[in-house]
């Protein structure tokens, strides 16, 4: 992607959009069949940006019956690898091609930065799909050790029909973990974006029928939790489900799929991740703007960020100075000005869930300022049992914990009911690995806020999630089943059958 434009330039892409608003079910824009909508609203100023098509159950049904379809006729699914593949790099380069609309679409929708939109959240969509792509026809089945008598081949299916529900918090990227694998490995695919940032699933799902995928393989479904989750998760004929959001809806699918046909279902869900930094770390500014980053990219709004920083007694204030001055990086305005770092929060309902947190009694150290569905990058210090240190605020909102020692910090790292992701800062070798692996959680950076890469598996333990990981080879298995197919080779098999 090329350099960034100025605000007044991305405002005049803003004007010119063309926003999707229907749902996009075999191949095509369709209203629900009750014809109802629902107002999609920019976070940043309130404006409706479109009338979206608000689906129901009758609208499953009908998505869930051309993507059986479109499955069992194998027109995807018994699709040469080789050809699936063309389809989805096909699919990539017209991302790419539509990226600046794209980012200011997903902006505008989400209230995230420009700034992440078109340097995160775009490159690392198409990066996903590409990585995805090129991979399907790397993946090899297997054969099993037996007799001379015997073949006994080990190979991989598509699971089938699959629901996807999408987080609002990086509407893009997510929708790409998870269709990246489900369509690599020949699934068909119905996509419920979250209720209030539908536009980009939208706009991609119309790429990709340009990019030549067959129609009822991936279908996109705006519309409300209730009239479009549930109904996907009771759903008799879809084989999987891949959900990300909170910890209290992704119980609700395990209920639905109990309930109903036992679907397979994969959780990844919320977290309290801890920042432990002891009194060895070296390079405290360094470390200081790693959690920065860790608290306040993405508004705070992300399921791995380091919203817990247990700090040693001995470096917590030389880090805290370091600290306040990273934030003044971190300016917090108009989300279309490429300068701005921290955009408005997805939604009021959301601002005003956030901005309650700073009124708990809290000791604010840094920020603290909440307005008009913009939080800025606040630091509190609270006791260990506060609120702000035990539930996820899914905000711009660091806690501070001190302790005493890496006994102390690590023990605190595990006590929550969350176990995704966390990130520990130490010059000592033997600490960082000790720490690495006590801690419980799905992904342990040292010396860095991070998750991996697009190669690494991603999920969590505890109420993070199960039932499988995004991102990496590992994403495959929860849109693939395996088989193992037994072949009698004796003389006597043969015989038999003669």
């Amino acid at each position: 992607m090329s350099d960034l434009l100025t605000t007044e330039e991305y405002k005049a892409i803003a004007a010119a959009l063309t926003l999707p608003t229907q749902a996009f079910v075999d191949g095509g824009f369709r209203p629900a069949k009750s014809g109802s909508t629902f107002d999609s609203l920019n976070p940043a100023t309130g404006a409706v940006l479109a009338r979206v098509t608000a689906c129901g159950a009758e609208d499953v049904d009908f998505a869930v019956e051309k993507a059986r379809e479109s499955f069992e006729d194998g027109r995807w699914s018994r699709l040469h690898p080789g050809d699936r593949k063309e389809v989805l790099i096909r699919l990539a380069k017209l991302l790419k091609r539509n990226a600046r609309e794209l980012a200011v679409m997903e902006s505008l929708d989400s209230g995230k930065t420009i700034y992440d939109c078109e340097t995160v959240d775009v490159p690392e969509t198409i990066h996903c799909l590409t990585w995805h792509a090129e991979l399907i026809d790397k993946i090899y089945d297997q054969v099993a050790p037996a007799s001379d008598d015997h073949l006994a081949m080990v190979v991989r299916e598509p699971v089938g029909v699959v629901g996807l529900v999408l987080p609002w918090n990086f509407p893009l990227l997510m929708l790409a973990w998870k269709i990246g694998p489900a369509l690599a490995a020949g699934c068909s695919v119905i996509v419920k974006p979250a209720e209030e940032t539908s536009l980009t699933a939208l706009r991609l799902a119309e790429l990709a029928m340009e990019a030549g995928l067959p129609a009822g393989v991936l279908n996109v479904l705006p519309g409300s939790g209730p009239e479009v989750g549930e109904p996907l998760g009771r759903h008799m004929d879809v084989d999987a489900l891949s959900f990300t959001g909170s910890t209290e809806t992704g119980r609700r699918f395990l209920r639905y799929a109990a309930e109903s046909n036992l679907k397979e279902v994969t959780l990844e869900m919320g977290g309290k991740n801890p920042a432990v930094v002891l009194d060895d770390a070296e390079n405290l500014d360094r470390v200081a703007a790693h959690v920065v980053n860790g608290a306040f990219w993405n508004m705070g709004e992300n399921c791995s960020a380091a919203s817990r920083l247990i700090v040693e007694k001995g470096v917590k204030d030389a880090l805290l100075e370091r600290i306040a001055a990273h934030v003044r990086e971190w300016p917090m305005g108009d989300p279309l000005d490429p300068a701005n770092r921290v955009g408005a929060l997805v939604s009021t309902a959301h601002f005003d869930k956030v901005a309650s947190y700073l009124e708990k009694g809290a000791r604010i150290l840094i920020g603290g300022r909440a307005e008009g569905g913009f939080v800025e990058p606040t630091v509190i210090e609270v006791a260990r049992d506060a609120p702000q240190a035990r539930e996820e605020i899914f905000g711009p909102v660091l806690s501070v914990l001190t302790v005493d020692g890496f006994d102390e910090a690590i023990a605190l790292a595990n006590d929550t009911e969350y176990g995704l992701a966390a990130s520990i800062f130490t010059a000592n070798v033997k600490r960082a690995i000790r720490g690495a692996r006590t801690i419980r959680a799905g992904t342990v950076t040292v010396n860095s806020f991070g998750e991996g890469d697009i190669s690494t598996p991603f999920g969590g333990f505890k109420s993070s999630g199960f039932g499988g990981r995004d991102n990496g080879i590992h994403a495959h298995d929860q849109y693939t089943q395996i088989k193992t197919i037994w072949i009698d080779l004796s003389d006597d098999a043969n015989e038999a059958v003669n």
